[in-house]
């Protein structure tokens, strides 16, 4: 095979590989463990608890979330269904303004949802994905915190 050939097949082998190696995870120094980023869109999200000015508040069983690689997001703030546009690009996730219903619930339900709604609405959010589990970011550093599957 004449080196030009080599050279090209080379070149295409490591275009083909490095995308993969980065899919499937890093491994970082002295750490032992492999971080492997998991899917967020197109998976039903059940959310666990918000962290808002410092404050941790836990999420009502009905709380959940499911981002479509459509752009679309939907799901319930803990008493109220929603839906919003959603842009995921690389780890962030952009949500426009939330269309909800409007039901009333009680005390502890509404200021719950009242916490997550301003934590995700028209914010940009950094995710982070871990065995199953899924932490969003506002820039303000609020987090809002979720599994995969059903609630516990």
């Amino acid at each position: 095979m004449n080196r030009i050939r080599k050279q090209r097949i080379t070149r295409t082998a490591a275009a083909a590989f490095v995308p993969l190696a980065v899919a499937c995870g890093t491994e970082r120094a002295g750490s032992g463990s492999v971080a492997v980023r998991e899917p967020v869109t197109g998976v039903d999200w059940h959310v666990t608890g918000v962290t808002a000015d410092g404050t941790a508040l836990r999420a009502p069983a009905s709380a959940r979330l499911r981002v479509d690689e459509g752009g679309k997001a939907a799901g319930n703030l803990g008493c109220n269904q929603f839906s919003a546009r959603a842009a995921v690009h690389g780890d962030r996730i952009t949500f426009g303004d939330l269309r909800t219903t409007r039901m009333a619930c009680d005390r502890p339900r509404m200021t719950f949802e009242r916490t997550l709604a301003r934590v995700i609405a028209g914010q940009t959010l950094t995710a982070s994905t871990d065995h199953g589990k899924l932490t969003v970011t506002n820039s303000h550093g609020d987090r809002v915190h979720l599994t995969r599957g059903t609630p516990e």
